[in-house]
């Protein structure tokens, strides 16, 4: 089991979001932890930057949930994320146009987020989620099918 520290975001009298620190491309960022969020998705501006749009995959799923009915979508194999002292490799996830909240959180004065850590990853690693001692725990091995 790995514990991973959390942070909180209140967002001004509109509930809470959580953060944590993941490190993609050899860089330090903010993720949301969303329980709520089916798959863990990137955001395409920043994803592109570093890798440009060959590697990312069209998809015809439909992206919902983010301020829009339909949106457009890709799928990209994160080749590492490393989430606290949690590493992942070759990992799928979705990338999307989350300009949206990063425009919210500018406005909140906080720096923009690399993506979304969803359910995916909560399931699959069987999350937990403590918000007295303010941490997320990972288990090393994926949960049988």
């Amino acid at each position: 089991m790995i514990k991973i520290p959390l942070a909180l975001l209140n967002l001004q009298d509109d509930g809470f979001h959580l953060l944590v620190e993941v490190v993609v491309f050899g860089q330090n960022f903010k993720a949301v932890l969303d329980t709520g969020a089916s798959k863990t998705v990137f955001d395409k501006t920043i994803v592109e930057r570093h890798i440009g749009t060959q590697r990312l995959k069209s998809s015809d799923r439909v992206s919902t949930g983010l301020g829009t009915t339909s949106m457009e979508s890709f799928t990209w194999q994160l080749p590492d994320i490393q989430i606290g002292a949690f590493h992942l490799k070759n990992f799928e996830v979705a990338v999307l146009d989350l300009s949206s909240i990063n425009f919210a959180y500018e406005n909140l004065s906080v720096d923009p987020v690399i993506g979304v850590i969803g359910g995916d990853i909560l399931t699959q690693y069987r999350g937990v989620i403590d918000y007295g001692k303010m941490t997320l725990t990972l288990k090393k091995t994926k949960k049988s099918p």
